[in-house]
């Protein structure tokens, strides 16, 4: 068995963590939203952001190198290309965990699809190129983990 493609589930706590997010568009902020649910402090940095979520910061710019000195996590959900590229790059020279969303081969870590129930919290990946399989499988958990009591 190849054991390269998977990922192992690591479960940490982001409370008070330094996360930055670069790009402001749908995917960003739906990580963006996950991260502050799971108490991070979230930066944002984009040009543009049309609903930035309560308890981020936003910087409205585009992405500079330095701005992830003393994250702890990183995200890069942008639609350029060179951007998610130099974000990876910045992050895996500094040891900070990167979601790039475009290239999962330039990711430390995948970000999960989220399913919270009764106190239980699962996290679902696939190898990077299962997004409907991923979401679906996600669906299905949720509804398990309404169930427990």
């Amino acid at each position: 068995m190849d054991h390269m493609g998977y990922r192992f589930p690591l479960f940490i706590d982001l409370n008070g963590k330094k996360a930055v997010v670069i790009g402001g568009g749908t995917i960003a902020l739906r990580r963006v939203n996950v991260l502050l649910s799971f108490g991070a402090q979230v930066t944002i940095i984009a040009p543009e952001c049309n609903d930035v979520p309560k308890g981020a910061v936003f910087l409205k710019r585009p992405y500079q190198p330095g701005d992830l000195a003393g994250a702890f996590l990183a995200v890069a959900a942008t639609d350029c290309r060179a951007v998610n590229y130099q974000v990876g790059q910045e992050a895996n020279a500094a040891g900070i965990f990167v979601s790039v969303a475009d290239r999962k081969e330039e990711s430390t870590f995948f970000f999960p699809a989220i399913c919270t129930g009764n106190g239980l919290v699962a996290g679902v990946v696939s190898q990077g190129e299962e997004h409907k399989k991923t979401a679906a499988a996600a669906r299905k958990i949720r509804t398990v983990l309404e169930e427990f009591k």
